[in-house]
């Protein structure tokens, strides 16, 4: 797909893709519902369809109109009689893998596209194994296809050396149907919707100390609440627009319903590190807090980020494309997780940079750039969406050819309708 550069633009966006980790857990976590759960503004992406039709094989009842998402849970969780595609989604496969491995009697397979089923599972399988799940697949369950024998499980006394939302829920939902009480514990806060979602709809997940970083999960004694929930926009697909104001000078864009919660705005946070004007208006707190943020542009200039990784993982590859603007020398640490996502993030990121004559380099646990002047050039995208998204953006400065875009679709549809809209020409 090619893309041409435009000066400057400015915009009000509203249809930015509604927030995709938000709406992979409330199709999940609906399964542990008794009535009829009611989502508005879920994301109809290419994923968040995947964990729909899930959650169908497994037995809910789903419909849909123009506004809402129904769905009523199954009595019981059966075996299907097919394979649960999970599409492009390590969330869905990692949350199903905690939910599945608990439901007694019950056999599921899991898997995935190409790009998936490299990604690695034993984060999630192993220390789920130890508590009596029988979970199995290639290099001892670390890669799909997975295969689930549902099982009773202990409690458990759990800490991960990894920063992660996915296995934190993961564990939370096997929890909820263990012998007695588990507790789980993180080195630092990762994304907590499915703490607060969970608890909201009755289950008693507690915090055991000031920094959220450690929980107590007692298991269910009755189905939680079924649920009418609006999902806010998502902030990481939000940021490829702030990017783009942030780069184009005298750019402003105004993002409309973003969910605010703070482990999801911490690029929003490094941008405005380096120079950009970057303003939060707080309209709702009642579920999550959402708002709406106002990026104008400014003059960037290098940063060094080594803290709170988890909470801007997604939107490493975007910023590497603010760092490639910037004036000075940017540089990510502590980042090793980004080699295990769609792609090997760290590589894509630095040799697609390379060819667009930007100096940047690789380390194991991230990367270097030095700001200047980038250049069109033929971008791979290693059919990873966010690397796909990010050198597009970087396109509107200076025109770009980015490969493989087709992978936008499994999180956000409407990229490049919104991309049209603030006055790029895009094409094959």
């Amino acid at each position: 797909m090619k893309i041409n550069s435009i000066s400057s633009f400015e915009a009000k966006l509203e249809d930015i893709a509604s927030d995709k980790s938000i709406s992979h857990r409330l199709a999940i976590f609906s399964l542990l519902t008794q009535g009829t759960c009611k989502i508005k503004n879920y994301l109809k992406a290419q994923d968040t369809l995947h964990t729909l039709a899930i959650i169908q094989a497994l037995g809910a009842e789903v419909s849909m109109d123009e506004e809402f998402v129904y769905i009523r849970a199954p009595q019981y969780i059966k075996s299907p009689n097919c394979i649960l595609d999970c599409g492009n989604s390590g969330t869905a496969m990692r949350l199903l893998i905690g939910i599945l491995s608990a439901i007694e009697g019950e056999f599921f397979i899991l898997s995935g596209d190409e790009y998936l089923n490299a990604r690695p599972m034993k984060r999630v399988s192993e220390p789920l194994k130890h508590i009596g799940a029988k979970i199995f697949g290639r290099d001892e369950a670390n890669l799909a296809p997975i295969a689930i024998q549902g099982a009773k499980l202990e409690g458990f006394n759990f800490t991960s050396n990894i920063t992660s939302a996915q296995v934190k829920s993961a564990l939370i939902l096997a929890a909820l149907f263990a012998k007695k009480e588990s507790y789980f514990k993180e080195i630092e806060l990762s994304r907590n919707h499915s703490e607060i979602i969970l608890n909201k709809m009755g289950a008693c997940i507690e915090y055991l100390n000031q920094e959220k970083t450690s929980i107590k999960i007692q298991p269910l004694k009755t189905k939680l609440k079924a649920f009418e929930v609006c999902v806010p926009n998502d902030p990481s697909s939000a940021f490829y627009f702030a990017l783009a104001a942030c780069i184009l000078p005298h750019s402003r864009v105004v993002l409309k319903n973003v969910l605010l919660n703070k482990t999801r705005i911490e690029a929003f946070k490094i941008l405005k590190k380096m120079g950009a004007k970057i303003t939060y208006y707080l309209d709702n707190d009642e579920f999550e807090s959402i708002g709406e943020i106002c990026v104008e542009s400014a003059p960037l200039k290098a940063v060094s980020v080594n803290e709170n990784i988890a909470w801007l993982i997604d939107e490493i590859p975007a910023l590497a494309i603010a760092f490639a603007c910037a004036s000075g020398k940017s540089v990510i640490k502590n980042a090793k997780e980004l080699r295990v996502k769609e792609s090997d993030r760290i590589k894509s990121i630095v040799l697609n940079l390379q060819k667009c004559g930007i100096n940047a380099k690789e380390f194991e646990d991230g990367f270097e750039v030095e700001g200047g002047e980038a250049k069109c050039a033929k971008i791979k995208s290693y059919g990873d969406h966010r690397i796909a998204m990010s050198f597009l953006i970087l396109g509107l400065k200076c025109n770009m050819e980015v490969d493989d875009c087709e992978c936008i679709k499994t999180s956000f549809p409407n990229f490049i309708e919104i991309l049209k809209q603030i006055g790029a020409k895009v094409g094959d």
